[in-house]
Protein backbone atom coordinates (compact mmCIF):
# COMPACT_ATOMS: atom_id res chain seq x y z
CA UNK A 1 0.00 0.00 0.00
CA UNK A 2 2.90 2.31 0.90
CA UNK A 3 4.92 1.26 -1.94
CA UNK A 4 2.18 1.76 -4.37
CA UNK A 5 1.16 5.03 -2.66
CA UNK A 6 4.67 6.28 -3.42
CA UNK A 7 5.05 5.01 -6.56
CA UNK A 8 2.14 6.81 -7.72
CA UNK A 9 2.90 10.43 -6.48
CA UNK A 10 5.44 12.92 -9.03
CA UNK A 11 8.16 13.69 -6.74
CA UNK A 12 8.14 17.63 -6.98
CA UNK A 13 11.34 17.68 -8.64
CA UNK A 14 9.63 16.09 -11.53
CA UNK A 15 7.50 18.73 -11.51
CA UNK A 16 10.00 21.94 -11.08
CA UNK A 17 12.17 20.83 -14.25
CA UNK A 18 9.52 21.57 -17.24
CA UNK A 19 9.23 24.99 -15.31
CA UNK A 20 12.74 25.75 -14.82
CA UNK A 21 12.66 25.47 -18.19
CA UNK A 22 9.82 27.31 -19.09
CA UNK A 23 11.35 30.01 -17.04
CA UNK A 24 14.83 30.04 -18.88
CA UNK A 25 12.83 29.85 -22.14
CA UNK A 26 10.98 33.10 -20.87
CA UNK A 27 13.89 35.40 -19.37
CA UNK A 28 15.90 34.55 -22.84
CA UNK A 29 13.15 35.71 -25.04
CA UNK A 30 12.66 38.95 -22.71
CA UNK A 31 16.62 39.23 -23.02
CA UNK A 32 16.73 38.81 -26.64
CA UNK A 33 13.91 41.61 -27.12
CA UNK A 34 15.67 43.74 -25.07
CA UNK A 35 19.03 43.51 -27.17
CA UNK A 36 16.90 43.81 -30.25
CA UNK A 37 15.53 47.07 -28.90
CA UNK A 38 18.50 48.67 -27.71
CA UNK A 39 20.35 47.64 -30.54
CA UNK A 40 18.14 49.05 -33.39
CA UNK A 41 17.83 52.10 -30.89
CA UNK A 42 21.24 52.56 -29.25
CA UNK A 43 22.93 55.39 -31.66
CA UNK A 44 21.02 58.25 -31.71
CA UNK A 45 20.81 61.54 -33.66
CA UNK A 46 22.23 62.97 -30.59
CA UNK A 47 25.48 60.83 -31.08
CA UNK A 48 25.50 62.08 -34.78
CA UNK A 49 25.19 65.76 -33.83
CA UNK A 50 28.19 65.52 -31.04
CA UNK A 51 30.27 63.80 -34.22
CA UNK A 52 29.47 66.70 -36.24
CA UNK A 53 30.84 69.23 -33.63
CA UNK A 54 34.06 67.56 -33.47
CA UNK A 55 33.73 68.32 -37.19
CA UNK A 56 32.91 71.71 -36.94
CA UNK A 57 35.44 72.74 -34.35
CA UNK A 58 38.51 71.28 -36.02
CA UNK A 59 41.05 73.71 -37.22
CA UNK A 60 41.19 73.17 -41.14
CA UNK A 61 45.48 72.10 -41.73
CA UNK A 62 47.47 70.09 -44.21
CA UNK A 63 48.60 68.36 -41.08
CA UNK A 64 48.33 64.69 -41.58
CA UNK A 65 48.15 61.86 -38.92
CA UNK A 66 48.19 57.96 -39.20
CA UNK A 67 46.07 55.88 -38.52
CA UNK A 68 44.83 52.07 -39.32
CA UNK A 69 41.59 51.61 -40.99
CA UNK A 70 39.46 49.39 -43.56
CA UNK A 71 40.20 49.83 -46.52
CA UNK A 72 37.00 49.47 -48.72
CA UNK A 73 38.72 48.99 -51.96
CA UNK A 74 39.51 45.18 -50.44
CA UNK A 75 36.32 44.85 -48.78
CA UNK A 76 33.16 45.48 -50.61
CA UNK A 77 30.69 44.06 -48.41
CA UNK A 78 28.87 47.11 -46.16
CA UNK A 79 28.12 44.93 -43.38
CA UNK A 80 31.92 43.36 -43.24
CA UNK A 81 32.84 46.92 -43.59
CA UNK A 82 31.18 48.13 -40.85
CA UNK A 83 31.68 45.09 -38.54
CA UNK A 84 35.44 45.53 -39.24
CA UNK A 85 35.66 49.37 -38.50
CA UNK A 86 33.79 49.47 -35.55
CA UNK A 87 36.73 47.90 -33.75
CA UNK A 88 39.29 50.10 -35.25
CA UNK A 89 37.13 53.06 -34.34
CA UNK A 90 37.20 51.93 -30.89
CA UNK A 91 41.11 51.84 -30.75
CA UNK A 92 41.45 55.12 -32.63
CA UNK A 93 39.19 57.05 -30.03
CA UNK A 94 41.14 55.22 -27.05
CA UNK A 95 44.82 56.11 -28.51
CA UNK A 96 44.54 58.59 -31.45
CA UNK A 97 41.78 61.14 -30.48
CA UNK A 98 42.99 62.77 -27.14
CA UNK A 99 41.90 66.20 -26.29
CA UNK A 100 42.69 68.26 -23.06
CA UNK A 101 40.73 66.63 -20.01
CA UNK A 102 37.22 68.37 -18.80
CA UNK A 103 37.01 69.93 -22.24
CA UNK A 104 33.95 69.68 -24.89
CA UNK A 105 35.86 67.61 -27.39
CA UNK A 106 37.20 65.10 -25.04
CA UNK A 107 33.67 64.66 -22.49
CA UNK A 108 32.10 63.78 -26.36
CA UNK A 109 34.85 61.25 -27.06
CA UNK A 110 33.99 59.48 -23.30
CA UNK A 111 30.49 59.36 -24.31
CA UNK A 112 31.01 57.91 -27.66
CA UNK A 113 33.38 55.23 -26.12
CA UNK A 114 30.82 53.99 -23.94
CA UNK A 115 28.20 54.14 -26.99
CA UNK A 116 31.07 51.68 -28.28
CA UNK A 117 31.57 49.57 -25.23
CA UNK A 118 27.49 49.31 -25.53
CA UNK A 119 27.37 48.56 -28.61
CA UNK A 120 29.56 45.70 -28.95
CA UNK A 121 26.81 43.34 -27.73
CA UNK A 122 25.07 44.12 -31.05
CA UNK A 123 28.51 42.49 -32.85
CA UNK A 124 29.96 39.06 -33.83
CA UNK A 125 33.17 38.70 -32.82
CA UNK A 126 35.52 36.63 -35.86
CA UNK A 127 38.39 35.13 -36.17
CA UNK A 128 41.35 36.87 -33.85
CA UNK A 129 43.34 36.02 -36.37
CA UNK A 130 42.12 37.89 -39.41
CA UNK A 131 42.12 41.16 -37.15
CA UNK A 132 44.30 42.76 -39.52
CA UNK A 133 42.80 41.54 -42.92
CA UNK A 134 41.08 44.38 -44.95
CA UNK A 135 43.38 47.03 -42.72
CA UNK A 136 46.09 49.41 -44.29
CA UNK A 137 47.42 52.61 -42.71
CA UNK A 138 45.82 55.71 -43.67
CA UNK A 139 47.34 59.49 -43.98
CA UNK A 140 44.35 61.92 -43.68
CA UNK A 141 44.29 64.91 -41.67
CA UNK A 142 41.80 65.08 -38.58
CA UNK A 143 38.92 66.41 -40.07
CA UNK A 144 38.45 63.57 -42.85
CA UNK A 145 39.55 61.47 -39.81
CA UNK A 146 36.39 62.22 -37.89
CA UNK A 147 34.65 62.43 -41.29
CA UNK A 148 35.35 58.58 -41.73
CA UNK A 149 33.96 57.93 -37.71
CA UNK A 150 30.84 59.82 -38.36
CA UNK A 151 30.09 58.08 -41.48
CA UNK A 152 30.90 54.46 -39.66
CA UNK A 153 28.58 55.25 -36.66
CA UNK A 154 25.86 56.34 -39.16
CA UNK A 155 25.85 53.69 -41.56
CA UNK A 156 25.73 51.66 -38.35
CA UNK A 157 22.47 53.43 -37.36
CA UNK A 158 20.50 53.14 -40.15
CA UNK A 159 21.33 49.33 -40.74
CA UNK A 160 20.52 48.51 -37.40
CA UNK A 161 17.31 49.67 -37.64
CA UNK A 162 16.41 47.76 -40.33
CA UNK A 163 17.68 44.46 -38.38
CA UNK A 164 19.11 44.50 -35.13
CA UNK A 165 20.74 41.12 -36.08
CA UNK A 166 22.69 41.84 -39.23
CA UNK A 167 26.03 41.88 -37.42
CA UNK A 168 25.92 38.58 -36.08
CA UNK A 169 26.87 37.79 -40.21
CA UNK A 170 30.31 35.82 -40.50
CA UNK A 171 32.70 37.54 -41.86
CA UNK A 172 35.55 35.12 -41.99
CA UNK A 173 35.94 34.48 -46.02
CA UNK A 174 35.45 37.61 -46.50
CA UNK A 175 38.05 38.76 -44.33
CA UNK A 176 40.09 35.89 -45.69
CA UNK A 177 40.06 37.17 -49.34
CA UNK A 178 41.72 40.29 -48.36
CA UNK A 179 44.32 37.96 -46.59
CA UNK A 180 44.97 36.33 -49.63
CA UNK A 181 45.23 39.68 -52.20
CA UNK A 182 47.64 41.03 -49.15
CA UNK A 183 49.82 37.80 -49.84
CA UNK A 184 49.49 38.30 -53.95
CA UNK A 185 50.61 42.06 -53.11
CA UNK A 186 53.60 41.10 -51.44
CA UNK A 187 54.49 38.54 -53.63
CA UNK A 188 54.13 40.75 -57.08
CA UNK A 189 55.72 43.77 -54.82
CA UNK A 190 58.82 42.91 -52.87
CA UNK A 191 60.32 45.82 -52.29
CA UNK A 192 59.42 47.27 -49.38
CA UNK A 193 56.55 50.05 -49.81
CA UNK A 194 58.71 52.80 -47.98
CA UNK A 195 61.45 52.68 -50.21
CA UNK A 196 60.59 54.98 -52.56
CA UNK A 197 60.73 57.64 -49.90
CA UNK A 198 64.21 56.45 -49.12
CA UNK A 199 65.42 56.65 -52.34
CA UNK A 200 63.89 60.13 -52.67
CA UNK A 201 65.99 61.34 -49.53
CA UNK A 202 68.88 59.39 -50.89
CA UNK A 203 68.75 60.90 -54.08
CA UNK A 204 67.96 64.83 -53.42
CA UNK A 205 71.04 65.31 -51.59
CA UNK A 206 73.42 63.28 -54.03
CA UNK A 207 72.14 65.70 -56.79
CA UNK A 208 72.83 68.46 -54.86
CA UNK A 209 76.66 67.60 -54.46
CA UNK A 210 76.70 66.67 -58.08
CA UNK A 211 75.42 70.46 -58.38
CA UNK A 212 77.45 71.65 -56.34
CA UNK A 213 80.73 70.04 -57.73
CA UNK A 214 79.64 71.03 -61.45
CA UNK A 215 79.12 74.53 -60.32
CA UNK A 216 82.55 74.37 -58.67
CA UNK A 217 84.47 73.22 -61.55
CA UNK A 218 83.22 75.84 -63.46
CA UNK A 219 83.93 78.40 -61.63
CA UNK A 220 87.82 77.07 -61.64
CA UNK A 221 87.97 76.49 -64.97
CA UNK A 222 86.47 80.61 -65.20
CA UNK A 223 88.73 81.87 -63.02
CA UNK A 224 91.48 79.99 -65.11
CA UNK A 225 91.03 81.17 -68.40
CA UNK A 226 90.89 84.62 -66.88
CA UNK A 227 94.09 84.39 -65.40
CA UNK A 228 95.56 83.16 -68.87
CA UNK A 229 94.50 85.99 -71.10
CA UNK A 230 96.72 88.52 -70.14
CA UNK A 231 99.32 86.17 -70.53
CA UNK A 232 98.53 85.85 -74.05
CA UNK A 233 98.33 89.55 -75.20
CA UNK A 234 101.55 90.66 -73.72
CA UNK A 235 103.43 87.30 -75.43
CA UNK A 236 103.48 88.80 -79.40
CA UNK A 237 105.87 91.76 -77.58
CA UNK A 238 108.23 89.22 -76.71
CA UNK A 239 110.52 88.24 -80.06
CA UNK A 240 112.28 84.91 -79.73
CA UNK A 241 115.66 84.26 -80.11
CA UNK A 242 115.85 83.07 -83.75
CA UNK A 243 113.53 86.08 -85.01
CA UNK A 244 115.08 88.22 -87.82
CA UNK A 245 114.47 91.29 -85.63
CA UNK A 246 116.56 89.57 -83.29
CA UNK A 247 119.64 89.15 -85.95
CA UNK A 248 119.69 92.76 -87.30
CA UNK A 249 120.31 94.04 -83.80
CA UNK A 250 123.16 91.77 -84.23
CA UNK A 251 124.59 92.42 -87.60
CA UNK A 252 124.77 95.80 -86.52
CA UNK A 253 126.70 95.04 -83.25
CA UNK A 254 129.47 93.56 -85.63
CA UNK A 255 130.18 96.42 -87.90
CA UNK A 256 132.97 98.22 -87.42
CA UNK A 257 133.27 101.93 -86.99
Amino acid sequence: MTARGAAGRCPPTTWLGPLLLLACLLVSRSTTEEVSENCSHMIGNGHLQFLQQLIDSQMETSCQIAFEFVDQEQLNDPVCYLKKAFLLVQDIMEDTMRFKDNTPNANVIVQLQELSLRLRSCFTRDYEEQDKACVRTFYETPLQLLEKIKNVFNETKNLLKKDWNIFSKNCNNSFAKCSSQGRERQHKEPSDPQLPGFVFRLLVPSVVLVLLAVGGLLFYRRRRRSHREPQTVDSPMEQPEGSPLTQDEDRQVELPV
